[in-house]
């Protein structure tokens, strides 16, 4: 079995935003060499997550509009009392989860039409990694 390990690095410029990695992931696969197995691909930080889902301009919207909801920035959370203002990003990190295990087959990263892989920053403007593992023959 072959296992390939690549990092990507994100500095975004807003606290929040979603951005498709799925061409850094199908890179990874390609430079594992396998044929077969698996990619493991998770955010490193408890204030991100790793998702699966269409990109398209709407879900994006709707999906933002949901955690904002469930997670709203500046609500007044326990964890605040640590002296952080990102209770938010963390409920959110949980509700998106914070890593994707994808099929590859043929070589190939094996998504289903519409299917695209999303990094998730919910407290930004920082540096901050996601780390890629092919596993396989």
């Amino acid at each position: 079995m072959k296992f390939h390990t690549k990092y990507l690095w994100f500095n975004t410029e807003k606290r929040r935003e979603y951005i498709n990695i799925t061409e850094e992931v199908e890179k990874a696969v390609a430079e594992s060499g396998i044929q077969e197995g698996m990619v493991l691909v998770s955010a490193m930080h408890i204030t991100a997550g790793v998702f699966v889902n269409d990109d398209e301009e709407g879900f994006l919207g709707d999906l933002d509009e949901m955690l904002e909801k469930l997670a709203p920035f500046g609500a007044s959370y326990r964890h605040h009392r640590t002296g952080e203002d990102n209770g938010d990003a963390h409920l959110k990190s949980i509700l998106v989860h914070h890593q994707v295990i994808l099929p590859v087959t043929g070589g190939r990263l094996d998504l289903g039409p519409w299917q695209q892989v999303f990094y998730a920053e919910f407290d930004g403007q920082r540096r901050k990694r996601v780390v890629i593992k092919v596993m396989g023959e």
